[in-house]
């Protein structure tokens, strides 16, 4: 399974493959149409108490990531969802966090990562 993590804010290229928005809220300054998304899965994104929470916060980065992972395990339909999808093609999780190492989509890659045993 190949996905691959690309902020909203660079250039969409035809190697992202699949181009998936996982984030509750739209970027700040993106253009739907210059974004060239495939799907925008709003529901995958952290809850909006517990994204609050984090505030992007690299002190509370394992905390996230545990908590977010169980968020995770309850939203079984979307989870597929995205397997189904990289099952495909290459699939690119697309967010508009700055920190590119402690955002959502690091965690969910992982996760997605995980239930295909690799």
């Amino acid at each position: 399974m190949d996905i691959r993590l690309k902020r909203a804010y660079e250039r969409p290229e035809a190697s992202d493959g699949i181009r998936v928005l996982v984030d509750k809220i739209w970027p700040r300054g993106v253009r739907k149409e210059d974004a060239e998304l495939d799907e925008w899965l709003k529901e995958i994104a952290p809850s909006s108490g517990l994204r609050k929470w984090f505030n992007h916060d690299p002190a509370r980065w394992e905390d996230f990531g545990e908590q977010y992972s169980r968020e995770l395990d309850s939203r079984g339909e979307l989870v597929q969802k995205l397997v189904a999808l990289a099952a495909k093609d290459r699939l690119t999780l697309v967010f508009g966090a700055r920190d590119r190492e402690h955002n959502n989509a690091v965690v969910l890659r992982r996760y997605l990562l995980a239930l295909a045993g690799g």
